[in-house]
């Protein structure tokens, strides 16, 4: 009877053991899917930016304000090279623009209080995980061009990072991506 016994524990540890190990394989083989196949998005990133030319920042901001404040934008960023690279991280991206359909009442006016309709430059995100005033760069689509948070998002988009547009069509255009994310700092 006792020898029936250590068998059937013998027998019961070794089922389960294959159970844990089918549910292991099973859940390496959900990340390997997911991981690779669902978000290849570094290789994809890196491809898109090396067969597109996208324009200089200066040059955007300088064809897109007056002088005089260009100066005052300018003096308001720091530049790429001042500002070390806190962390880095991949997010979903999508692009959003100041209409009340997409915003609130009042779509020229971040949740900070900025207004963007007035600023007019591209250079605001949205983001739910990051303060107010972080500057982030997206290198894989925008190069060394700097962004600030001053907006915030739906509840329920925790990880994802929205980019001001001034045009509905560039915004649509923009579409969804995923890149990566540069958290930037003082040295």
């Amino acid at each position: 009877m006792h020898a029936l016994i250590l068998k059937e524990k013998s027998l019961i540890s070794t089922v389960v053991s294959q159970r844990l190990a089918k549910k292991l394989i099973l859940a390496l083989v959900l990340v390997i899917v997911f991981e690779f196949f669902l978000f290849p998005a570094p290789v994809l990133a890196s491809e898109y930016s090396e067969s597109d030319n996208f324009e200089d920042s200066a040059t955007l901001v300088h064809n897109t304000v007056d002088l005089s404040f260009e100066n005052e934008f300018i003096n308001n960023l720091p530049n790429s090279n001042e500002l070390t690279i806190i962390r880095e991280s991949y997010h979903t991206l999508s692009a959003y623009n100041s209409e009340v359909a997409q915003c609130d009442s009042t779509p020229c006016i971040t949740a900070n209080g900025f207004n963007l309709c007035e600023h007019g430059v591209e250079d605001s995100i949205a983001a739910n995980f990051l303060k107010f005033g972080t500057k982030v760069r997206i290198p894989e689509l925008f190069g060394d061009r700097i962004f600030v948070v001053r907006d915030r998002m739906n509840s329920r988009y925790i990880d994802r990072v929205d980019i001001w547009m001034l045009e509905k069509t560039d915004a649509k255009q923009f579409g969804i991506k995923i890149a990566k994310i540069e958290v930037l700092g003082a040295p």
